[in-house]
């Protein structure tokens, strides 16, 4: 069943928008990318963390969890208020709050400064980086929001692959705290960009109260049905995305590796390579062909875990499965989204919270599930796991083509 157009909402539908300027496009998916790089720069540092702060090597993946859990409380709670004031004021706000939580991680001294630190980071990144999808979606004409949201989607990929890179050659230089302390210069240079830049956003009139709001987001998931089973869909592929990017670097740091940082790292440009070649599944998702590509980038999903398997006897088969690994996840993901923001015009910011949901908590358990499997079971035992995550993706999609609702796959 899905929700009644009727129910009550953050502000009655606007006239099309004109058409977004590239050059506004474009600072988008760069903020994006700036801002979702937070979140993942802890996981090629994972073994620096550990040896600082005693952490087992069986639980240093609740450093990647704490940034998780962030994730999910912005989406919850800060997300959605975008759909009662302006985005623009919003974003800046935390932009700033952004900063010192970098700061505060760089300069962390204990176990618990660090983790709430990582809390902290996850919840203003996430905020951040999904704040700025939404606006980005609701300046879009209805007929160019795929290829928009693609782009800030591309974005987002980008930066949270390069992050990786950028987090080992900046570890090997002058150690993991300094990652979060260039972050937070970055920050603040990215506020004054925005700041001169954004398109300013009269605020609406409020008919739901903060509480009524947060409310209104379960109402979604219990009734739209193209949010329920993207959502699903997008849970599965981050687990399995998850359970590779967090334990890469267990493996090719130890013998017969014994990889740096810088190296480790340079596997994120690797992955954005294949994240950028699916950015424009959007445009396939305009022209009303998103089951077909989430059917093509779930079968490679699946297949990308040979290759990776292998990858103690090649590193190529490790750079092919990387490549393959991210064009299906971003193939995935940019499709979901740009389904999902067809439901309810009016409703972007709780619609992106709700689905970024079940991201938050693929992610944290894929985290968590794969530290755990590397410790008893090495990498194949991770690769395993990651195919059986994969595999009942695609059985769920395939068990659910014919309940999605119809004006899902039109243009």
């Amino acid at each position: 069943m899905t929700m009644n157009a009727a129910a009550p909402c953050a502000r009655a539908p606007a006239a099309a928008p004109a058409r977004m300027a590239p050059a506004l496009v474009w600072l988008f998916a760069l903020a994006c990318g700036l801002s979702v790089a937070n979140v993942y720069y802890a996981q090629p540092l994972l073994d620096a963390v550990a040896r600082e702060f005693g952490f087992a090597e069986s639980a240093v993946g609740i450093v990647v969890t704490a940034t998780q859990a962030g994730c999910a409380l912005a989406l919850l709670l800060l997300v959605p208020v975008g759909d009662l004031m302006d985005r623009r004021r919003l974003i800046l706000a935390q932009l700033l709050l952004l900063a010192v939580a970098l700061g505060a991680v760089s300069l962390a001294g204990t176990r618990a400064a660090l983790l709430a630190g990582m809390l902290a980071v996850g919840l203003l990144g996430t905020a951040m980086t999904q704040g700025l999808i939404a606006f980005a979606a609701t300046l879009a004409a209805p007929d160019e929001r795929g290829r928009v949201v693609g782009a800030a989607q591309g974005g987002v990929v980008t930066g949270l692959l390069a992050a990786r890179a950028l987090a080992g050659v900046l570890a090997d230089l002058a150690g993991w705290r300094a990652v979060y302390a260039t972050s937070g210069v970055l920050a603040l240079l990215l506020f004054a960009v925005l700041a001169r830049r954004l398109p300013r956003q009269a605020i609406a009139p409020a008919r739901l109260g903060y509480a009524r709001l947060l409310g209104s987001m379960f109402v979604l998931l219990l009734g739209e049905r193209t949010l329920q089973i993207r959502g699903v869909l997008a849970m599965l592929m981050f687990a399995a995305f998850s359970a590779f990017w967090t334990t890469l670097v267990l493996p090719l740091s130890a013998p017969p590796h014994a990889m740096s940082h810088t190296a480790i790292g340079a596997f994120g440009l690797v992955g954005a390579a294949g994240a950028l070649a699916a950015a424009r599944t959007g445009r396939l998702a305009d022209r009303g062909l998103g089951q077909r590509t989430t059917g093509v980038a779930l079968v490679l999903l699946l297949a990308c875990w040979l290759p990776l398997a292998l990858a103690p006897q090649s590193l190529w088969l490790l750079v092919a499965g990387v490549l393959v690994l991210d064009l299906a996840g971003q193939a995935i993901h940019v499709t979901n989204q740009s389904l999902v923001f067809r439901v309810r015009p009016e409703a972007h910011g709780r619609l992106v919270g709700c689905y970024m949901l079940f991201y938050a908590l693929g992610s944290g358990a894929g985290a968590i599930a794969s530290t755990h499997v590397y410790a008893r079971a090495g990498w194949s035992g991770v690769c395993v796991l990651g195919a059986v995550i994969s595999l009942a993706a695609l059985v769920f999609w395939a068990l659910t083509l014919r309940a999605m609702p119809a004006q899902a796959g039109q243009p």
